[in-house]
Protein backbone atom coordinates (compact mmCIF):
# COMPACT_ATOMS: atom_id res chain seq x y z
CA UNK A 1 0.00 0.00 0.00
CA UNK A 2 3.10 2.43 0.66
CA UNK A 3 4.27 2.01 -2.68
CA UNK A 4 1.10 2.25 -4.36
CA UNK A 5 0.70 5.62 -2.55
CA UNK A 6 3.83 7.12 -3.40
CA UNK A 7 2.76 5.95 -7.08
CA UNK A 8 -0.32 7.47 -6.81
CA UNK A 9 1.67 10.84 -5.14
CA UNK A 10 4.42 11.18 -8.14
CA UNK A 11 1.81 10.55 -10.73
CA UNK A 12 -0.50 13.18 -9.13
CA UNK A 13 2.69 16.09 -8.95
CA UNK A 14 3.78 14.66 -12.19
CA UNK A 15 7.06 13.67 -11.12
CA UNK A 16 8.66 10.87 -13.23
CA UNK A 17 8.38 7.59 -11.74
CA UNK A 18 11.56 6.47 -13.28
CA UNK A 19 14.66 8.13 -12.20
CA UNK A 20 12.58 8.59 -9.09
CA UNK A 21 12.90 5.05 -8.46
CA UNK A 22 16.73 5.02 -9.52
CA UNK A 23 17.42 7.71 -7.06
CA UNK A 24 15.53 6.13 -4.49
CA UNK A 25 16.73 2.97 -4.38
CA UNK A 26 20.03 2.95 -2.61
CA UNK A 27 18.16 5.07 0.25
CA UNK A 28 15.35 1.97 0.82
CA UNK A 29 18.55 0.12 1.31
CA UNK A 30 20.20 2.01 3.84
CA UNK A 31 16.97 2.61 5.61
CA UNK A 32 15.91 -1.34 5.60
CA UNK A 33 19.47 -1.85 7.30
CA UNK A 34 19.07 1.28 9.81
CA UNK A 35 15.89 -0.44 10.98
CA UNK A 36 17.60 -3.71 11.45
CA UNK A 37 19.79 -1.81 13.17
CA UNK A 38 16.84 -1.37 15.91
CA UNK A 39 15.57 -5.18 15.75
CA UNK A 40 18.92 -6.36 16.82
CA UNK A 41 19.20 -3.86 19.48
CA UNK A 42 15.45 -4.36 20.64
CA UNK A 43 15.94 -8.59 20.50
CA UNK A 44 12.07 -8.11 18.83
CA UNK A 45 11.60 -11.38 17.98
CA UNK A 46 13.67 -11.44 14.27
CA UNK A 47 15.99 -13.54 15.10
CA UNK A 48 17.50 -16.47 13.47
CA UNK A 49 17.92 -20.04 14.61
CA UNK A 50 19.11 -21.54 17.10
CA UNK A 51 22.56 -22.10 16.40
CA UNK A 52 24.86 -24.15 18.89
CA UNK A 53 27.99 -24.84 16.52
CA UNK A 54 30.88 -23.63 17.92
CA UNK A 55 32.43 -20.72 16.34
CA UNK A 56 34.41 -20.89 13.28
CA UNK A 57 38.06 -20.08 13.66
CA UNK A 58 37.95 -17.20 10.81
CA UNK A 59 35.16 -15.82 13.20
CA UNK A 60 37.78 -15.64 16.59
CA UNK A 61 38.64 -12.38 16.12
CA UNK A 62 34.81 -10.76 16.73
CA UNK A 63 32.73 -10.86 19.76
CA UNK A 64 30.80 -14.30 19.92
CA UNK A 65 27.17 -12.36 19.99
CA UNK A 66 28.35 -11.97 15.92
CA UNK A 67 27.96 -15.74 15.77
CA UNK A 68 25.42 -16.41 18.44
CA UNK A 69 23.10 -14.76 20.73
CA UNK A 70 21.39 -15.05 23.58
CA UNK A 71 18.84 -11.65 23.21
CA UNK A 72 19.06 -10.73 26.79
CA UNK A 73 16.29 -8.35 27.67
CA UNK A 74 14.04 -8.77 24.67
CA UNK A 75 11.25 -6.43 24.08
CA UNK A 76 9.12 -9.70 23.62
CA UNK A 77 10.32 -10.73 27.16
CA UNK A 78 10.61 -14.33 25.55
CA UNK A 79 12.32 -17.26 27.24
CA UNK A 80 14.33 -17.52 30.70
CA UNK A 81 14.65 -15.28 33.45
CA UNK A 82 18.26 -12.86 33.60
CA UNK A 83 19.31 -13.79 36.91
CA UNK A 84 19.92 -10.64 39.22
CA UNK A 85 17.79 -8.65 36.94
CA UNK A 86 14.84 -6.62 38.42
CA UNK A 87 13.65 -4.36 35.62
CA UNK A 88 10.89 -4.77 33.07
CA UNK A 89 12.61 -6.53 30.39
CA UNK A 90 14.55 -9.34 32.38
CA UNK A 91 14.22 -12.39 29.63
CA UNK A 92 16.69 -13.82 27.11
CA UNK A 93 16.96 -16.97 25.52
CA UNK A 94 17.38 -20.58 26.95
CA UNK A 95 19.99 -21.06 23.77
CA UNK A 96 21.55 -18.57 21.37
CA UNK A 97 20.64 -18.08 18.17
CA UNK A 98 21.87 -16.67 14.83
CA UNK A 99 21.86 -12.93 14.80
CA UNK A 100 19.70 -12.49 12.06
CA UNK A 101 19.20 -8.66 12.09
CA UNK A 102 22.83 -8.20 12.28
CA UNK A 103 23.74 -10.28 8.88
CA UNK A 104 21.16 -8.10 7.61
CA UNK A 105 22.47 -4.74 8.43
CA UNK A 106 25.63 -6.03 7.17
CA UNK A 107 24.44 -7.28 3.71
CA UNK A 108 22.60 -3.98 3.60
CA UNK A 109 25.77 -2.44 3.60
CA UNK A 110 27.01 -4.89 0.25
CA UNK A 111 23.51 -3.83 -1.48
CA UNK A 112 23.74 0.07 -1.06
CA UNK A 113 27.63 -0.34 -1.99
CA UNK A 114 26.83 -2.31 -5.15
CA UNK A 115 23.84 0.25 -6.29
CA UNK A 116 25.99 3.08 -4.72
CA UNK A 117 28.93 2.32 -7.04
CA UNK A 118 26.77 1.40 -10.45
CA UNK A 119 24.60 4.63 -10.45
CA UNK A 120 26.25 6.77 -13.02
CA UNK A 121 27.08 3.49 -14.66
CA UNK A 122 23.43 2.83 -16.18
CA UNK A 123 21.97 5.22 -18.48
CA UNK A 124 18.43 3.82 -19.17
CA UNK A 125 15.97 4.54 -16.36
CA UNK A 126 14.76 2.22 -14.04
CA UNK A 127 17.53 -0.36 -14.20
CA UNK A 128 18.75 0.23 -10.66
CA UNK A 129 15.53 0.06 -9.30
CA UNK A 130 15.72 -3.57 -10.61
CA UNK A 131 18.92 -4.17 -9.79
CA UNK A 132 17.44 -3.74 -6.37
CA UNK A 133 14.72 -5.39 -6.58
CA UNK A 134 16.71 -8.39 -7.53
CA UNK A 135 19.59 -7.76 -4.69
CA UNK A 136 16.68 -7.50 -1.74
CA UNK A 137 15.10 -10.23 -3.18
CA UNK A 138 18.37 -12.62 -3.08
CA UNK A 139 19.28 -11.32 0.48
CA UNK A 140 15.87 -12.04 1.88
CA UNK A 141 15.98 -15.48 0.73
CA UNK A 142 18.94 -16.10 1.84
CA UNK A 143 18.50 -14.82 5.78
CA UNK A 144 15.19 -16.75 5.98
CA UNK A 145 17.28 -20.09 5.70
CA UNK A 146 18.57 -18.70 8.82
CA UNK A 147 15.08 -16.96 10.73
CA UNK A 148 12.96 -18.41 13.09
CA UNK A 149 9.48 -18.78 10.62
CA UNK A 150 6.21 -20.23 9.75
CA UNK A 151 6.68 -22.81 6.63
CA UNK A 152 3.90 -22.99 3.98
CA UNK A 153 3.55 -26.06 1.81
CA UNK A 154 3.81 -24.33 -1.80
CA UNK A 155 4.12 -26.87 -4.77
CA UNK A 156 6.14 -29.59 -2.83
CA UNK A 157 8.49 -26.86 -1.85
CA UNK A 158 8.76 -25.58 2.24
CA UNK A 159 9.02 -22.09 2.10
CA UNK A 160 8.28 -18.72 4.15
CA UNK A 161 5.92 -16.11 3.31
CA UNK A 162 9.17 -14.03 2.52
CA UNK A 163 10.77 -16.39 0.91
CA UNK A 164 7.63 -16.17 -1.42
CA UNK A 165 7.54 -12.74 -1.82
CA UNK A 166 11.51 -12.90 -2.75
CA UNK A 167 10.84 -15.10 -5.41
CA UNK A 168 8.15 -12.96 -7.09
CA UNK A 169 10.81 -9.38 -6.72
CA UNK A 170 13.30 -12.03 -8.07
CA UNK A 171 11.19 -12.64 -11.28
CA UNK A 172 9.94 -8.79 -11.45
CA UNK A 173 13.26 -7.71 -11.45
CA UNK A 174 14.35 -10.23 -14.25
CA UNK A 175 11.44 -8.94 -16.30
CA UNK A 176 12.01 -5.12 -15.23
CA UNK A 177 15.62 -5.03 -16.36
CA UNK A 178 14.75 -6.79 -19.84
CA UNK A 179 11.42 -4.54 -20.12
CA UNK A 180 13.94 -1.45 -19.24
CA UNK A 181 17.21 -2.30 -21.19
CA UNK A 182 15.12 -4.19 -24.75
CA UNK A 183 11.49 -1.86 -24.61
CA UNK A 184 12.47 1.54 -23.26
CA UNK A 185 15.20 3.43 -25.10
CA UNK A 186 18.54 5.35 -23.60
CA UNK A 187 17.93 8.61 -23.20
CA UNK A 188 19.39 11.17 -25.75
CA UNK A 189 22.60 12.72 -25.05
CA UNK A 190 22.74 16.07 -25.14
Amino acid sequence: MGFAAVVWFMWRHKIPFWPTADAVAPALTAGYGFGRIGCQLSGDGDWGIVNNAPKPGWMSALPDWMWAYRYPHNVLKESVPIEGCSFDYCKELAEPVYPTPFYEVIMMCIVFGILWSLRKRFKVEGMIFFIYLGLIAIERFIIEKIRVNVVHDVMGFQLTQAEIISIILFCVSIGGMVYVSKIRKEPASS
